[in-house]
């Protein structure tokens, strides 16, 4: 059972890469910007979260190490799209917000996607675009749980 089990998840992942390949295609034009895939991500993560995250923080929540994300927000940064502020449990671990400049990016970002989508989704049912977010989100849980397991 642990060799289907596994054969079955190397599939899902040959399936996995080339639907998030299809979908990158797309997106590329999503900003007005040209960003690295890293740094889009870390827009978004800092764009869209509650509280200022930190560097280490949005590591750990993508599973990227924490160098990557580091330089993708030394890029990010520079460019004037995100910015420091000071972090009151760490002296070291600066908080990352994002600046006016990089929020219009995000929200014009957001449009675009969402443009993108509505045409990428055409002819899918809804019931399956759902069974597949709530199972993707069931096995993330199930990876990470085993992944702490293991360390």
């Amino acid at each position: 059972m642990d060799d289907a089990r596994a054969g079955s998840f190397i599939r899902f992942l040959d399936e996995f890469h080339r639907v998030r390949g299809r979908i990158a295609e797309g997106m590329a034009d999503a900003y007005e910007e040209r960003f690295s895939d890293v740094e889009g991500i870390v827009l978004n993560a800092v764009a869209g979260a509650a509280s200022p995250p930190t560097v280490p923080q949005i590591g750990r929540s993508l599973g990227h190490a924490r160098q990557v994300i580091q330089r993708a927000a030394n890029a990010l940064i520079e460019r004037g799209l995100i910015a420091t502020v000071p972090n009151p449990d760490h002296k070291r671990a600066h908080r990352l917000v994002a600046t006016e400049r990089g929020l219009a990016i995000k929200r014009q970002a957001d449009r675009r996607g969402l443009e993108l989508a509505k045409r990428i989704t055409s002819g899918l049912d809804q019931q399956v675009i759902d069974d597949a977010c709530a199972a993707l989100h069931t096995m993330r849980e199930a990876l990470e749980n085993n992944l702490k397991h293991e360390a």
